[in-house]
């Protein structure tokens, strides 16, 4: 099996695709193109093929869960979720969080404190509900605990503020 041909995708220009014999085997992103060492000219057995294509995988579940976080910030949870959902294998969807944790996109403690700095900004609620919230979320409460006292939260602004609200919305 030789590969006779590497082109750039249209739509995702990121990313490679592979033909071996004049067919389309596999694609690769341009990191994991390089990273592989493949050429034009190259001859490759079937079990390298197919771990070419299983790269192919794993590297698309990668660059999916890079957009995930690229969104908004996100906790560990939600990220595992987001890949079993996508139907991951779950010795991948450590490897991929291992990764994010390494390039530092994935930190519950800093989740925990932008989720209550942001949540504070848009529509403030008390300290307990908050909390609540970040347990849905899987934060563990060490994270929790330090990302409230590093937001200094004043539950008494905040309620006066939720009850102001409340009051000019039920005097039209």
């Amino acid at each position: 099996m030789k590969i006779t041909n590497i082109k750039q995708q249209l739509k995702q220009t990121n990313r490679y695709s592979v033909f071996v014999d004049e067919k389309y085997s596999f694609s690769l992103s341009e990191t994991a193109l390089l990273k592989s060492g493949i050429a034009s000219g190259h001859e490759l057995t079937a079990k390298q093929v197919n771990d070419f294509k299983q790269l192919s995988t794993d590297d698309k579940m990668y660059n999916q869960a890079l957009r995930y976080v690229a969104m908004r910030p996100r906790s560990i949870w939600e990220i595992r979720s987001y890949l079993a959902r996508k139907q991951a294998p779950e010795a991948l969807v450590d490897q991929i969080i291992e990764r994010l944790l390494d390039l530092q996109l994935l930190d519950d403690g800093k989740y925990a404190v932008s989720f209550i700095h942001d949540r504070q900004l848009l529509r403030p609620t008390s300290k307990r509900k908050l909390i609540l919230e970040l347990k849905k979320k899987h934060v563990a409460d060490v994270y929790i605990q330090a990302a409230i006292e590093h937001n200094e939260l004043n539950e008494t602004i905040s309620l006066e503020q939720v009850i102001s609200k409340k009051r000019r919305q039920s005097q039209y």
